[in-house]
Parts: structure tokens; sequence; C-alpha cells
């Protein structure tokens, strides 16, 4: 897909991943609309990074759990620029629970999580897919995780919250394929990024070291490396959907 002059919504983009991604499709010509649920700082700032580059971008406040605000998100970008051609559903949640306590895994962060990570990518898809379809297609980008290939990840609730999102990709994909609106997946493994360093506290440098010794190339992701993926797969090949792409450096080997 040829980005230059597209409009993509880049959800939970106010840090991390969403950030980074915002501004390396700027960076492409992609007038950006920039979502964050509780950080407008954040959200401001990764837009003054992209105008700084001459790009152009809007901040927009949703909470993607909630359907009614997902279309207000769409609506509101259609209305600035007139279009939109790229999702990027990259909100997310996670509350760090050792899986062996199931006890502490309340119905409210299963709820709260599930909500996020699963029912907000499917409610932005539903609300942005009439806008994709005038278009002529599309892209939908999933960030989701190894969490959801494995048993390994933040809590049992974030992991089935992201095997449900590999598989919502899946389908959505097939749905979607009549109208040429491409959805895929991108899966990080470990990301050195404020999310995982705060939630691991004191054994982040263990989990580190223990990712870097046992992956192919040795070296843990950034939230730029994701960024990255996540443009490959929307400015890549328009055949390439339904498709699981983990990036990891090689630990899943």
């Amino acid at each position: 897909m040829d980005v230059e002059n597209t409009v993509a919504i880049v959800t939970g983009a106010s840090s991390g991943v969403g950030a980074e991604t915002a501004v390396k499709l700027a960076q492409r010509g992609v007038k950006v609309v920039v979502n964050y649920a509780t950080s407008k700082a954040g959200a401001d700032a990764t837009v003054a990074r992209i105008v700084e580059l001459g790009g152009e971008a809007i901040s927009v406040q949703a909470d993607v759990s909630d359907n009614a605000q997902c279309v207000n998100l769409v609506e509101q970008a259609v209305a600035r620029f007139g279009q939109l051609n790229i999702l990027i559903n990259n909100a997310g949640t996670t509350t760090f629970v050792d899986h062996s306590e199931l006890d502490l895994l309340s119905d409210d962060i299963w709820q709260r999580t599930l909500n996020t990570n699963l029912l907000g990518p499917f409610y932005m898809s539903r609300a942005a897919l009439p806008e994709l379809i005038k278009q002529g297609g599309g892209d939908i980008v999933m960030t989701s995780s190894t969490a959801g290939l494995n048993a390994n990840g933040s809590s049992i609730a974030y992991c089935a919250s992201k095997a449900g999102l590999n598989s919502l990709t899946k389908t959505l994909a097939k749905a979607m394929g009549k109208h040429n609106v491409r959805v895929n997946a991108i899966c990080p493994g470990l990301i050195d990024g404020k999310w995982s360093r705060e939630g691991r506290g004191d054994n982040w440098q263990a989990v580190e070291n223990f990712v870097k010794q046992n992956s192919a190339l040795g070296k843990v992701s950034t939230p730029e490396d994701i960024a990255d993926s996540i443009l490959s797969v929307v400015s890549g090949s328009d055949l390439l959907t339904a498709q699981i792409i983990v990036v990891d450096g090689g630990f899943a080997i």
C-alpha cells in the first residue's frame, strides 16, 4: 500500500509503541489521529513531534473499551481529514499477576483486560470498516503479543486477551477481504519500555538478561522496533492478510 497522503488512527498513541508508530507513519506522509485514553499530555507530545517533522496530526481522547467512544473517534478522524485508510489497534492494558495466583485474578482485572485488549479492537474495526470501504480498502493492524501464542505473559487474563485478538485478526481478515481490507497482527515479545520495566519492578533486569541470552539475535525489542514492523505491514504487499507476525528477535525458536 502506498501510504503517502493517507489517514491513520493509532489507538493508545500517547507513549511507547503507539507513539513511535504514529511518528513513523507521519514521516511517510500519513496524516495521523493520535488517540489516548487518559494521557492528554503524552498524546499532545506525540502530535508535537509529528508537527516538528512537518507532518499533520491531531489528538483525540477515547476509551476504546467503549463502543460509542470508538464510533466518535472514527467520526472525528473523518471530519478532520476527510477519509480513513489505516487503523492501528494498539491500545492495551494489563495487570501483572503471577499465573499461579488464581485467586488474585479478579473479575475486575478480567473485564478491564478483555474490554480493552479484545473488545476495543473489535469496536474500532467495526466503526472503521465503512470508511475503509469508501476508500476501496485499507489496512488494520493489531498490536498483539507472543503472550497470545504461549503460556508466558503478565497475567493469564492478558494471555487470553491476546490469544483472542489473534483469532479476531484472522476472522476479520476473512470477513473483510471482499472489501479489500487487510487485517494483520504484530506479536512482540518482551519490549524494553516503561510498561514492562514498571510492571516487573526489581525483576526487570533478570527477565531482560534471560531473553537476551535465549534469543537468536541476543536482543530485546524497543518500541521503535515494533513500530517499524507495523509500518512494514501497512506499506508492504497488498496480498498480506490474516497473518500473526512474531517480532521477538528469535526468542521463540
